[in-house]
């Protein structure tokens, strides 16, 4: 791990250097206001794009470039295959020198202030320019981007259906730079109530909140895996989920979800086994998604597409083919009734046979 420098956020928190694609630019810059956080508004949307198609909003790592960022992980060709418009906030120089959103940061982590509302800004502009479908608005980030998404989801939740944090920290882990600097290798203890109490503090929200899609490495010493426990312990205190959790092990990876009362899967955790600090992507096989490069792991896990199926937005083709259980497989039997067993080990029976099929299972 990089030494702490002078910076606003400890040098090598996410600190990813890939470069644009190939493809060469293709985000546009779009107007947004107010912008009291100082960020630039860049998006993509495939020619031709209907109105009420969802829009995902994507937010890079330190040192990265939002374009960079949204190619590398994947975004920019799922955008152009399944039909959704992509919103990449970038941060400026000016405010933080790696380029790291300042996640850690009142001045921005409050509801109507810094980069927070201007993330919210940009959000309500890119609906309105596009003719989004404001109900399928989804946001997802790398480390100190994964840690914005994860303030965005408190402090504007109604503006969100689903949220991916990527090595990223609960929201309100850290309050300054010192602390900034402890939570990613030493994250205060605190109960799964006082860190909903964080949530639930940051906004006049009273529900329904965004789906929360976790994922990080055992092996990130950057951001110490403790940070996705918290996660978990955080979002599942907010939901309320009323049941247990299915855990689903293949692929080198470790796979949890929480299901709400009205089966809705409302928190997921995919913990990938020797994966370090970034984003998995899978550059190989039907269903490659990404291009490997710094902090852009190649693990054979295409987290965005993953992400994107879950959310429900990929092409009908794609969405049923291939994956680990989703919004709609996830089941456990443990705490229903008798009387629903036998359903319960049918939707299991699938699960399985969908793995086996798709080699993630023996």
């Amino acid at each position: 791990m990089h030494q702490p420098s002078s910076s606003l956020i400890p040098d090598g928190f996410s600190r990813n250097g890939a470069k644009d694609g190939a493809k060469g630019r293709r985000l546009r810059v779009g107007k947004v206001s107010p912008n009291p956080g100082g960020l630039e508004r860049l998006e993509f949307a495939p020619k031709g794009l209907p109105a009420g198609a969802p829009l995902v909003v994507v937010l890079h790592g330190c040192t990265q470039t939002a374009e960079a960022y949204a190619s590398g992980a994947g975004w920019l060709d799922l955008a152009e295959r399944h039909g959704f418009a992509v919103l990449c906030p970038q941060q400026a120089a000016t405010n933080n020198p790696n380029r790291c959103f300042n996640w850690f940061l009142e001045s921005d982590t409050a509801r109507g202030c810094g980069e927070a509302a201007s993330i919210a800004a940009m959000v309500r502009a890119a609906v309105s320019d596009h003719g989004s479908d404001p109900g399928r608005v989804f946001i997802t980030g790398l480390s100190a981007g994964g840690a914005m998404a994860g303030v965005l989801a408190a402090t504007y939740p109604e503006l969100f259906a689903g949220v991916g944090i990527i090595a990223g920290l609960p929201y309100g882990a850290a309050s300054t730079m010192g602390e900034a600097f402890a939570a990613m290798t030493n994250l205060r203890a605190r109960t799964a109530s006082e860190w909903g109490d964080t949530v639930r503090a940051a906004s006049a929200h009273q529900g329904p909140w965004p789906s929360i899609s976790i994922w990080h490495g055992d092996g990130d010493m950057t951001v110490r895996p403790a940070s996705a426990e918290a996660l978990v312990a955080q979002w599942t205190d907010v939901h309320s989920p009323a049941e247990a959790q299915h855990r689903q092990s293949a692929d080198g990876r470790a796979f949890e979800a929480w299901v709400a009362s009205d089966g809705r899967q409302v928190v997921e955790l995919h913990r990938i086994a020797g994966m370090g600090h970034g984003t998995p992507v899978q550059t190989r096989g039907p269903q490659a998604c990404g291009a490997a490069g710094p902090f852009l792991l190649d693990v054979n896990v295409g987290s965005s597409r993953e992400m994107a199926r879950t959310w429900g937005i990929l092409n009908e083709d794609e969405r049923l083919a291939h994956d680990l259980p989703g919004q709609d497989a996830i089941t456990n039997s443990a705490d229903r009734p008798a009387r629903e067993t036998t359903v319960q080990d049918r939707v299991s029976r699938t699960i399985e046979e969908a793995l086996k099929a798709a080699g993630l299972l023996r």
